[in-house]
């Protein structure tokens, strides 16, 4: 039987994938957002074992507001990697240093 510990430390794997992610490739937008978006699963998964053994429903009511904003928010994300990609010509992030609006 798998038990709370165990998606507990699944949890923590995937959110420590998800950090190396974010602080070993900082030139490339996409694998930061993806890695931001993995973050954010781990953090469901979470929520989810905990309000499955605790047998309370408002942890996976609440994961379905989470999975809503990362939705909104992958798909400003890469409408706005794709404007920038029109203008500039790349996504890598030191090439981005001089953003002015």
């Amino acid at each position: 039987m798998i038990t709370l510990p165990h998606f507990l430390t699944l949890g923590a794997i995937l959110f420590c994938l998800s950090m190396v992610g974010i602080f070993l490739n900082r030139k490339n937008v996409i694998i930061l957002l993806m890695s931001i978006e993995l973050m954010l699963l781990a953090v469901n998964m979470n929520f989810v074992a905990f309000s499955r053994f605790l047998e309370d429903g408002s942890g996976q009511i609440f994961v379905f507001f989470i999975l809503t904003v990362a939705a909104a928010e992958a798909a400003i994300g890469l409408a706005i990697l794709v404007v920038l990609f029109r203008n500039r010509s790349t996504i890598n992030v030191s090439d981005l240093t001089s953003l002015k609006g």
